[in-house]
């Protein structure tokens, strides 16, 4: 028996459109001077050490600057990468440079699992303080409220099946009790190995040539069993 959904973002419950060609290149574009501008903030001079501490090496900030770029150009799943990006799509919300977008068959059948009793999570490669932005400034209002709880690469990557048994452990409840859904067959491979249970969504005529996960097109076939 389900008793919660854990889903992904990007692709399943909003476009991947909008996180390539919006948030992406915002991120990319002001990494420098919020870097500079920031310097002396807590969260950035930990950023700093982490990817020093990942690179190896030490850095002067114009190595650092061109290190995180890559990293985007080459969409690492790198949690410092992550932490930065939310803090720089913070301020391009609260600036309404962009508002987040979500699948209206995605909300409607979040909420009516919410209000059937069912608890919502979601697993993303975003940071969960960008994951709380997303849902508190998108096109649909602030729908934060709808989500029970968060999970980030900080309790592991996305195509790895521990990090799945990890989050049923967190959430306090078997594997088997919690469905999965995304857009990525690797992911839900990694999640149906943990014991959990999946759906594969594809949307935009996306295609997979071969998967053990039920397909579906969006939200709106979906149903709990």
């Amino acid at each position: 028996m389900i008793k919660i959904i854990l889903t992904d973002i990007e692709g399943t419950i909003s476009s991947i459109s909008f996180v390539k060609d919006v948030l992406f290149p915002y991120a990319r574009k002001n990494i420098a001077d919020y870097l500079k501008t920031h310097a002396n903030d807590l969260e950035v001079k930990q950023i700093v050490t982490d990817v020093v501490k990942i690179c190896g090496r030490k850095m002067v900030e114009q190595e650092i600057i061109d290190t995180l770029i890559q990293w985007i150009d080459e969409d690492k799943k790198i949690t410092p990468l992550k932490v930065l990006q939310g803090l720089i799509w913070e301020d391009g919300f609260k600036k309404n440079v962009f508002k987040a977008h979500i699948y209206p068959d995605a909300l409607e059948k979040l909420q009516y699992w919410k209000s059937k009793g069912l608890p919502i999570y979601v697993y993303s490669s975003g940071s969960i303080f960008a994951q709380k932005l997303f849902f508190t400034y998108n096109s649909a209002g602030d729908i934060l409220p709808v989500f029970s709880g968060h999970y980030d690469t900080v309790i592991g990557g996305k195509k790895d099946s521990a990090s799945y048994t990890k989050i049923a452990e967190d959430i306090q409840v078997q594997p088997s009790e919690i469905l999965f859904l995304s857009d990525i067959v690797e992911e839900l491979d990694a999640a149906s190995d943990a014991g959990m249970k999946t759906k594969l969504i594809l949307r935009d005529n996306q295609i997979v040539h071969q998967s053990r996960h039920k397909v579906y097109s969006d939200f709106t076939g979906i149903e709990i069993n």
